[in-house]
């Protein structure tokens, strides 16, 4: 058995170390980190300064335009007499809303809290499938106030 205690030599050999995170793992471990944080935070009485536990009123507003948009994307896929051009236009539409979610800094824990638990639901039904929606959601995460 060789015990590696330096990264040199792998990387002389033409091996580089990876990560083998993805979607999934990124969005359970960041919900988990949002709710060990609340747990730690509640355990303890500690109220962060400043920050209300309930969502944002723009947050809220999202979330129930991405469920408007999708209740609509999926009545065009099933009724008939909708054109094509209309399903897209739904799709589309439903894409704007949740990438709408993914893209917004949650910065107080209400909405850290929110955004975290409707994305795993997302997730859940593997909606949240396109490299865009991880892209913005990790661009969140780099909110600079």
């Amino acid at each position: 058995m060789v015990l590696v205690t330096d990264l040199t030599p792998m990387m002389q050999m033409g091996e580089f170390a990876t990560s083998r995170i993805n979607r999934r793992a990124l969005l359970f471990r960041s919900g988990s980190a949002v709710v060990a944080s609340t747990v730690a935070t509640t355990a303890l009485g500690i109220e962060p300064p400043g920050q209300d536990p309930e969502p944002s009123n723009r947050l809220r507003a999202l979330i129930e335009a991405h469920k408007t948009a999708y209740t609509s994307f999926g009545e065009a896929l099933h009724e008939t007499g909708v054109s094509s051009r209309g399903r897209v236009m739904a799709s589309r539409e439903e894409e704007r809303a949740l990438l709408a979610i993914c893209s917004y800094a949650a910065v107080g824990e209400g909405d850290r809290m929110a955004k975290a638990r409707y994305l795993l639901e997302i997730e859940a039904h593997s909606e949240l499938d396109l490299p865009e929606h991880m892209q913005a959601v990790l661009r969140s995460t780099m909110w600079k106030g």
